[in-house]
């Protein structure tokens, strides 16, 4: 049993939730959680850009941290359609959600361009959360590993140690998100944590070693506690199953129990 740290959970509510929604849920979610100290845990929700501002004002930011689901890379600028940094700090955004399966499967974005977020991220004070992860065909391959070090090294380029230490990785295998996404095996998520980990220690030194790693993909009340005690994994980034403030209460004090 790995010894109990900070353990991370959070959730990206993706194109689901209004406003009224996502302030009802986190609402509902911070009155749950007021009990579970935040020495030990870190809570986050990333909704919609046009819930961030109200969001921000029902919930405090030492209780629930607030993500952008994406971010423009420059300040401002002739980008129809792009949030800026500026924007997001100004609404109260912590953290920016960068890379994400859809943006750069189903949206075009390249390792360049998640490159560009965090490092825009990284100056402008905000935690990157940059996702990583292989396709189903990519692991048929046998390419996984090697996917996943191109991603981190491409999306980390220029990224000093010092600055290591605000990043937060997530690994999100393509295969295992959405609707019809499989879980990955808790060994098959351990051992590419332990490829993640690796690669950071490369880059990083002892700073690559602290670095939150999360996993996502199909996370369930289910799989949760079998993943939470695994080495590496540092906390769940989970979709749907956290999209009820009483279910992902639920699936957190699971895997508190079985940490401490």
């Amino acid at each position: 049993m790995k010894e109990l740290g900070k353990v991370y959970f959070g959730t990206n509510t993706k194109m689901y939730k209004n406003i009224a929604q996502t302030v009802d849920f986190l609402t509902r979610l911070d009155t749950l959680t007021t009990d579970l100290s935040r020495e030990t845990l870190e809570l986050f929700v990333i909704p919609s850009f046009t819930a961030l501002e109200s969001a921000r004002r029902c919930v405090p930011p030492e209780r629930i941290a607030l993500g952008a689901q994406n971010m423009g890379w420059e300040d401002e600028g002739q980008f129809t359609g792009e949030i800026s940094p500026l924007m997001l700090k100004e609404v109260g955004t912590q953290i920016v959600e960068i890379g994400h399966s859809e943006r750069r499967h189903v949206l075009g974005e390249t390792d360049w361009m998640e490159n560009q977020k965090v490092r825009c991220a990284l100056r402008h004070g905000f935690t990157p959360l940059l996702c990583i992860g292989e396709t189903g065909e990519q692991k048929a391959l046998g390419l996984s590993d090697e996917v996943l070090r191109t991603q981190l090294k491409a999306g980390l380029h220029g990224v000093t140690a010092a600055e290591a230490a605000r990043l937060w990785i997530a690994y999100e295998p393509v295969w295992a998100i959405g609707v019809s996404g499989v879980p990955a095996s808790p060994a098959y998520a351990a051992e590419k944590h332990r490829v993640i980990r690796e690669c950071l220690v490369e880059l990083f030194g002892a700073a690559g070693a602290r670095i939150p790693l999360l996993y996502g993909g199909s996370v369930n009340p289910e799989n949760a506690p079998e993943l939470i005690p695994l080495p590496n994994i540092d906390g769940l980034f989970i979709g749907r199953s956290a999209w009820e403030a009483e279910k992902f209460d639920r699936i957190i004090r699971s895997c508190l129990a079985l940490l401490e």
